[in-house]
């Protein structure tokens, strides 16, 4: 389980925003979360991933050294990372929330999932990805499309579990060597009142 006294990403999820996205942004229905965070200072960075069930439980961390262009382009390949590592540890047919601090990461990737579902979509926002992200982009939109719901939301850095690991991969490098894990969610009990009655579901 998340430890004592620090919200799970479930929580942090429910209580964020989640740009272009019409209907409200709190849902019990996401199978994973993942939260990553890219950094960039003088030519050195780093990528941080930390992905969990909706009980809490932990599927993995990592904490990687990297150098990107800038923190931009490092946001987005840290995505890369946390989406790669989800999809070779959960079924295909998983509903994702991704968890980012980065305000046009989370637009493109909602935008993105929008489109694809729907190609006629008139978007009030303009997908505007950083020429530098190169194929991440691409691997990106690659693995929302792979995934059975994907919807991003926008949390504050100083909350973003990711970002301590993205900021100091040399203090967090023993978090890649804990033991890979392929944890499903316990199935959701239609006694557990911490899931909304069918009336209040969204389609989602």
């Amino acid at each position: 389980m998340a430890a004592y006294g620090r919200p799970s990403l479930r929580d942090l999820f429910d209580e964020s925003p989640t740009p272009h996205i019409a209907h409200p942004p709190r849902t019990h229905h996401r199978d994973f979360y993942v939260a990553t965070d890219g950094s960039f200072s003088d030519g050195h960075g780093g990528l941080g991933v930390v992905i969990e069930t909706r009980d809490g439980e932990r599927v993995g961390r990592f904490s990687l050294s990297d150098r990107s262009p800038d923190n931009n382009v490092a946001e987005y390949r840290a995505l890369h990372l946390g989406l790669d590592v989800l999809a070779a540890r959960a079924p295909a047919s998983a509903r994702v929330g991704v968890l980012v601090d980065h305000d046009d990461l989370a637009a493109n990737v909602n935008a993105a999932v929008l489109r694809s579902r729907d190609p006629t979509h008139e978007s009030t926002h303009h997908l505007s990805v950083p020429a530098a992200t190169g194929h991440h982009w691409r691997g990106i939109r690659a693995r929302l499309n792979g995934f059975g719901a994907v919807r991003a939301a926008r949390i504050s850095s100083d909350r973003n579990p990711a970002h301590p690991l993205a900021n100091a991969p040399d203090q967090y490098a023993h978090v890649n060597a804990e033991r890979e894990r392929c944890v499903l969610p316990e199935p959701i009990r239609q006694d557990d009142d911490r899931y909304p009655p069918p009336s209040r579901v969204n389609s989602d």
